[in-house]
């Protein structure tokens, strides 16, 4: 499947892949940071933003995407940077087809599985009525029921999209049936370690990397660096964007 993208900057290629319910548009602070030195190529994974819906969420699959679409802009090589359901699928690219990345940089996740309640935001967003003059307000009301911290809200609300047809960018059902594999993780089939340089970033508020998961990343990725960048949770982009940004310059070497 090729992915929908936007690329902007010039110079040596960056992808950015982003996390469960986001978009590309979602790291733009990074991709407006990094395209002055590099060529910044930023998707949308599928059932995401402006790409295609599709029922295999498994991360090879979403790997295999990923290298169709560099195939498709014409780049045979690239630093791969990606976030949460980004950083697996990033991951999942690099452990199979190495040749493809340059460098590997996954943002607050690690080769392990995750036992979270996405189960219950995707059901209590399939459960707003997308009727005619539907409103934030409404949709907003609606979930709160369920989903308790109103930036979740705002975040998951950025997919509603509003109008005398309201939809949901994201494909809810097919994320709905995918979430075990989403959720889990094993070594693709054919995965080798990655030797080339890789730079597992985590927030220092955050759970998702914890000092159990280090040998799971030194076991597949021998080159790798863990670092925590201080007062960031599981969205250290948004938290801490300025000391995400510095550290990924240093490291993709701008």
């Amino acid at each position: 499947m090729k992915l929908n993208y936007t690329m902007t900057g010039q110079g040596a290629p960056v992808v950015l892949l982003h996390g469960l319910f986001g978009a590309a548009r979602n790291l733009g602070v990074l991709s407006r940071a990094l395209s002055v030195d590099f060529t910044v190529v930023a998707m949308d994974l599928r059932n995401h933003g402006e790409s295609p819906h599709g029922a295999d969420m498994r991360f090879t699959t979403m790997a295999a995407d990923v290298a169709e679409t560099l195939a498709g802009i014409g780049i045979g090589r690239a630093a791969v940077v990606g976030h949460s359901l980004g950083g697996k699928t990033a991951m999942a690219l690099a452990l199979t087809r190495p040749a493809l990345v340059e460098r590997l940089c996954v943002m607050d996740i690690a080769p392990v599985s995750y036992d979270h309640e996405y189960d219950d935001f995707v059901a209590a967003m399939l459960g707003i009525e997308l009727h005619p003059g539907l409103t934030r307000a409404e949709a907003e009301r609606a979930l709160s029921t369920v989903v308790k911290a109103a930036p979740m809200r705002a975040f998951l609300l950025n997919n509603l999209v509003l109008g005398a047809t309201p939809r949901w960018r994201v494909g809810l059902s097919e994320i709905q049936a995918a979430m075990p594999d989403m959720l889990a993780w094993e070594d693709p089939a054919g995965a080798a370690p990655y030797p080339g340089p890789a730079l597992f970033l985590a927030g220092s508020e955050s759970d998702y990397v914890r000092p159990d998961d280090e040998g799971e990343i030194a076991a597949r990725f021998p080159a790798a660096r863990v670092a925590r960048v201080a007062g960031a949770a599981h969205w250290l982009h948004a938290d801490k964007p300025a000391e995400v940004i510095a550290a990924l310059k240093e490291f993709l070497g701008a």
